[in-house]
């Protein structure tokens, strides 16, 4: 019984308060001034749901702003300033500026996307590649392990040695380490020249 009471007590209640809110008379209640009660530093997904996640919890720092009706005292007397001096133009003079300011706004414009294009065409420019890696690796293995390179020398490839150079004695002297030795068959007029000294064909003693 006593839930019961309590029960049509609070429907009762609930009852006249919708008579209250329905009423012609009763002012809207959005058109009137939203008086915070309780302040939580707690996040609230209630709050979040109804401001679209702008506002994550209802504490006293977001208060003061979410719930102001009135510019800070500094921006309104800013505001009266440009008020006050908009009302000293002619509307010639301000058509005027308005024309100035969307020049320099449009030349301020196309300079900005004239750099992102640069920029963007020297990334290109920057990123391009200016070799073949597979010549370099070549070039690389020839110079460092001979890859790639014929061991037949051409006829006469043997570079002369003038007298009056100094080392030419040392260069000749070195040369009899370095005989080739003639291939079978071959015509003893085409043995190689090495730094200007004519090899002696097989069989043949050299001469000192």
């Amino acid at each position: 019984p006593s839930v019961l009471d309590s029960f049509a007590l609070l429907s009762g209640q609930l009852n006249t308060l919708n008579k209250v809110l329905k009423h012609e008379k009763t002012p809207l209640l959005r058109n009137q001034v939203i008086i915070p009660l309780v302040l939580s530093p707690d996040r609230d997904e209630e709050i979040m749901r109804q401001t679209e996640g702008r506002v994550p919890v209802f504490s006293h720092e977001v208060v003061p702003d979410h719930l102001r009706t009135k510019p800070d005292p500094e921006v309104e007397e800013q505001e009266k300033q440009l008020i006050t001096d908009a009302a000293r133009i002619s509307p010639d003079a301000a058509q005027k500026q308005i024309q100035s300011l969307n020049k320099m706004c449009s030349n301020l414009l196309e300079k900005i996307s004239k750099e992102e294009r640069e920029s963007e065409s020297g990334g290109l420019r920057q990123n391009k590649q200016t070799f073949n890696p597979a010549d370099t690796n070549a070039l690389v293995a020839a110079v460092a392990f001979g890859k790639g390179l014929s061991n037949r020398r051409p006829p006469g490839s043997g570079a002369s040695v003038q007298s009056g150079q100094p080392g030419a004695g040392a260069i000749i002297a070195g040369a009899s380490g370095m005989q080739q030795v003639p291939m079978a068959g071959a015509p003893a007029q085409q043995q190689p020249m090495l730094a200007g000294v004519q090899m002696a064909p097989a069989g043949q003693p050299g001469k000192e």
